[in-house]
């Protein structure tokens, strides 16, 4: 199997290519990626990457070089996209070109090759905001320029589900947790930066919003296992947890116990989210469950001092 992971060098995709490069079923894997983020860590440290791992740098609106890359692609997984926290709402061009363009070009390709499974990962903020529970049934009501987009980009990819193409589209909530390119611009991964060396989080409004969240472990843990199993193509949500940031700040109180807090607008009930775990996707898993609590212990440990 002839794997392309669009964006690979990200922080799901680092951690989806090392997954995937340890299934023998795999034979090759191509890392498709602009390096728009100066993010280069997948290429360095002592994590030895096999010859079945190609690099090609390549931007997402790169017609002729898409069609060239998906020669002989058995699977796509299209990550690339201008990446936000799910209610930002600055820099509406970009995202419009990236996400939604972006998105569209990719399709139009896919749309022209012998690609048999399209695995294309949206995000949760398509829903906008609600304090009631929302799933895949739920009408889609984003908020903001970024969740405006990225459903944007579903629409262009419902295309491929009339076609003879196996296409999945995975809502994932804040991801977080420990990658050696992760992104810091995430609640929890900020706090886990703040917490360690500032001794102190900032957290906006009275922090009883809730967000929903799946580590990166899982995360690519799943999207890996998604292309060999039996689920049925269609619209997933990918959440494991439904937190406060109340909630998550006590946790960091925990393993920090001297660690400060500093409420901004703290009389104001910020916007929220809560999105129910699908438990067909999650079913996909072979790593445990674990509490937050266990899951900061260990990250707390990556870093280096």
């Amino acid at each position: 199997m002839n794997i392309l992971i669009t964006g690979g060098a990200g922080y799901i995709g680092t951690e989806l290519t090392y997954e995937l490069e340890k299934n023998p079923q795999v034979k090759r894997i191509i890392i498709y990626d602009n390096l728009s983020r100066g993010n280069i860590n997948l290429f360095i440290g002592n994590h030895k990457l096999s010859n079945k791992i190609k690099f090609i740098q390549g931007d997402i609106l790169d017609t002729r070089l898409l069609k060239q890359t998906l020669k002989g692609i058995d699977v796509v997984y299209h990550l690339a996209a201008k990446v936000t926290t799910p209610f930002a709402d600055q820099n509406a061009h970009f995202f419009e070109q990236v996400n939604h363009w972006g998105t569209a070009e990719m399709v139009y390709a896919v749309e022209e090759s012998e690609v048999k499974k399209f695995i294309y990962i949206s995000s949760a903020s398509v829903y906008g905001a609600s304090s009631d529970e929302v799933d895949e049934k739920s009408a889609a009501n984003p908020k903001t320029f970024y969740g405006i987009s990225k459903l944007r980009g579903e629409e262009h990819v419902n295309r491929l589900l009339a076609k003879n193409i196996e296409t999945y589209i995975i809502r994932c909530g804040n991801i977080y947790g420990y990658s050696k390119s992760m992104r810091l611009d995430s609640v929890i991964n900020k706090f886990m930066f703040d917490a360690n060396f500032k001794n102190r989080i900032t957290i906006n409004g009275n922090g009883e919003q809730y967000r929903s969240f799946i580590h990166i472990d899982k995360t690519a843990n799943i999207l890996a296992n998604l292309i060999f199993s039996t689920l049925k193509e269609g619209k997933y949500d990918l959440v494991e947890d439904n937190l406060t940031i109340n909630h998550i700040a006590d946790a960091f109180k925990t393993i920090y116990p001297d660690l400060e807090m500093l409420f901004i607008n703290q009389q104001i009930k910020m916007r929220e989210l809560k999105v129910k775990p699908n438990t067909q996707l999650n079913a996909l898993t072979n790593i445990p469950t674990r509490t937050l609590l266990e899951v900061l212990s260990v990250f707390k440990n990556k870093f280096s001092f």
